[in-house]
């Protein structure tokens, strides 16, 4: 990590008021089933592109008459990490890519806190397009796009995911539940190993909120060492 990248990950610490670093990789995991993850999973029958290439110029619901770029997602294909988001917002709409406005160079810095980078991990939403005025995404919206999260996953076969937000928690983990229900526990699902945490934007709003996601992220960091060995 060079001088630049320490800053940022130190100035991140003091924005959400970390005055004490715990640096045991194994700290503070919660695992309801501490093998889940130990099971042989099929090898993937298709990869990213098969399934970029797949959704096209897509017209499988209203938001391709308002949408500027489909925003497929980034990142490391071969992940052990993926940060699931709701939808893209007005700088991803028009960049392509997911996370790059404010509440991205936040979600940066929180993967930073836990000493990885952007690359290393891969990021995307549950919605390929952005909904007009960041409006919350609709149901029949959610049903045109959540094969195309799944077969993602499916690609990828990360050791955990975190969802950010209430929606991409509840769609993940197909739940009503609110996310201060859901946040801070590990679910299995599909061979994965899935946790919800308060979406960068909300953190925007509601920085107090940043000490309970920086709890969430130590859990992570954990579940990843444990599922390594």
């Amino acid at each position: 990590m060079n001088s630049d990248e320490l800053t940022s990950q130190l100035e991140f610490f003091r924005d959400i008021g970390v005055e004490s670093l715990d640096v045991s990789p194994a700290a503070e995991a919660v695992c309801d089933r501490p093998d889940a993850h130990r099971a042989p999973l099929q090898e993937p029958m298709e990869d990213l592109d098969s399934i970029r290439a797949d959704i096209g110029d897509c017209q499988r619901c209203k938001l391709a008459r308002t949408r500027t770029n489909i925003v497929f997602g980034s990142g490391n294909p071969n992940a052990e990490l993926v940060f699931v988001g709701e939808a893209p917002g007005y700088d991803e709409d028009q960049q392509g890519l997911p996370f790059v406005g404010r509440a991205g160079q936040l979600l940066t810095k929180i993967i930073e806190s836990i000493s990885l980078k952007r690359e290393d991990v891969y990021i995307c939403n549950v919605l390929k397009c952005r909904p007009p005025d960041n409006r919350n995404p609709e149901p029949d919206e959610v049903a045109s796009c959540n094969p195309f999260l799944k077969r993602q996953l499916a690609t990828i076969r990360p050791k955990v995911v975190c969802c950010l937000g209430t929606f991409a928690a509840q769609t993940v983990l197909q739940t009503a539940a609110p996310i201060s229900r859901l946040r801070g526990k590990f679910f299995d699902m599909d061979g994965m190993r899935v946790i919800a945490t308060f979406h960068p934007a909300y953190l925007l709003r509601s920085p107090e909120k940043k000490r309970e996601v920086w709890e969430d992220m130590k859990q992570i960091r954990a579940e990843l060492f444990r599922l390594r060995f």
